[in-house]
């Protein structure tokens, strides 16, 4: 207001000065008062091209002279809406302190469609009282927002493993499969590894790889159908079989373990098969599975525990080997949704042939084992009481091993174990297993039949039918 009204710095300067008149700065200054302010209104005169400047004299040049500032600021004073000019004249105005602007802000405040004098609280439950006395006509009551989210519960959570483990069972019995039992953790050696064609000298057995109990160490006894044929498996001149050529010693079948496998649970059942066939004088071919908990010494890294999950799946028939065998794996896995697959030639004491299961992993970006499989020797089915027409072909993986590959997770611990985050379990979103199933008429039932097959040979598919192979 004060510029606007006397008039800006160099409109002030150029009024000391007469056309044509020169001064010296230092009497300017004296006339001015102050040698800052009097530089300002220089520079503007000199951008206006009123005055010329040297370094020691001021001189006026033009004649007549309007102050076209402080008419601008005049109008601004009437008009104080910033909107209305040149925002760079704004800007020049405001760096000069001739000006300030300020934002105020206007409220209007009308009645709505839904005033009231007195404030009135919305009811958000209907509730039976007010029914009784029919006090709700005169309620307003909230909106329903049916996408609001409602409080977060604390409550247990069904941990990602079992859920996993939840559809492995399911996709196993719907290929009819049937259910082990295996309610027990500790086990004979005798039935962990004797009974499976395990020597006595296996580097398996020693306490690097195994868990041994202490309290109690041995068991009560060992299974008296059975005792007496795997020692002669052992000892070898038997079965077909030169065994391992050694004194096969009860008590060391009868040291009590924290079981390293669940293939005992599948030696049980074919002992229960062979018994089966001896009372009725019927073959029946036969598939179990079981998934549960088994316990070994090994060193933990990425992707080993001391205890982990194995699923183990094997099927008893009269025609069924190694081709049947990959099927079988390829399918399975194919419903897990690991498309992947291959197999590599190993070597365990109770299967022959033996294969290597390796599945790709995504986050390590290489292949990592998942599994093991193979033919049971006749060496551990012929002491059963088996015929010697029935082969066994089984296979096992760890439950770990494709959660890690489905959840993409590159460490173990963070799916079982004393490091498994509270957040991942109750966070993790339920991983469901893609549903895809193989075209049994070219890929797995091709592989049912083997080349010595006799014709009008009764064999078993995955989804438990009969399929009879025809003459051409």
């Amino acid at each position: 207001a004060k510029a606007a009204n006397e008039g800006t710095p160099e409109f002030k300067l150029i009024q000391l000065l007469k056309t044509g008149e020169e001064k010296t700065r230092e009497e300017m200054g004296k006339i001015w008062g102050s040698q800052d302010g009097l530089q300002i209104a220089i520079n503007k005169g000199m951008q206006s091209k009123w005055i010329v400047c040297t370094k020691t004299t001021i001189k006026r040049i033009a004649e007549e002279v309007k102050d076209e500032t402080a008419s601008k600021l005049k109008t601004m004073l009437a008009n104080k809406v910033p909107g209305d000019y040149d925002k760079k004249m704004l800007q020049d105005l405001k760096k000069r302190q001739l000006l300030s602007i300020k934002k105020i802000k206007f409220y209007k405040v009308t009645k709505g469609p839904n005033f009231q004098p007195k404030r009135q609280a919305e009811i958000a439950d209907l509730t039976a009282e007010m029914l009784a006395k029919k006090t709700w006509e005169g309620v307003k009551f909230k909106k329903l927002n049916p996408l609001a989210k409602g409080k977060e519960l604390s409550t247990g959570n069904f941990h990602p493993l079992f859920q996993l483990r939840d559809q492995f069972r399911s996709i196993l019995l719907e290929l009819g499969f049937e259910e082990m039992p295996t309610d027990f953790y500790v086990d004979s050696s005798f039935w962990n590894f004797d009974a499976l064609f395990i020597p006595q000298q296996h580097p398996a057995r020693d306490m690097q790889d195994t868990f041994f109990l202490s309290e109690p160490e041995l068991c009560n006894s060992l299974n008296p159908d059975l005792k007496d044929n795997v020692k002669k498996a052992h000892e070898g001149n038997c079965y077909g079989s030169i065994g391992y050529r050694y004194n096969w010693e009860p008590e060391e079948a009868r040291k009590n373990i924290m079981r390293t496998h669940t293939t005992p649970c599948s030696a049980r059942m074919l002992l229960a098969l062979s018994k089966e066939i001896a009372k009725t004088k019927v073959f029946t071919p036969k598939k179990y599975f079981s998934i549960d908990k088994v316990f070994r010494n090994e060193a933990t890294d990425a992707t080993h525990l001391y205890e982990f999950h194995q699923v183990e799946g094997l099927i008893a028939d009269t025609k069924v080997s190694l081709k049947q065998l990959m099927g079988v794996i390829a399918e399975f896995f194919n419903r897990l949704g690991i498309t992947n697959v291959k197999f590599k030639p190993t070597f365990n004491p109770y299967t022959e042939p033996s294969m290597e299961i390796y599945g790709y992993h995504p986050i390590l970006k290489k292949m990592v084992e998942v599994g093991n499989s193979g033919i049971f020797r006749p060496e551990m089915l012929l002491p059963m009481g088996l015929p010697e027409n029935v082969n066994v072909i089984a296979w096992g993986l760890s439950l770990e091993r494709p959660a890690m590959i489905n959840y993409k997770l590159d460490n173990i611990r963070t799916l079982l174990g004393h490091q498994v985050p509270l957040k991942f379990v109750r966070t993790n979103p339920i991983f469901c297993l893609p549903q895809r199933k193989t075209d049994y008429s070219h890929k797995i039932i091709c592989l049912l039949y083997t080349s010595d097959a006799a014709d009008d040979t009764p064999c078993v598919d995955l989804g438990g039918r009969r399929i009879i192979k025809k003459k051409n």
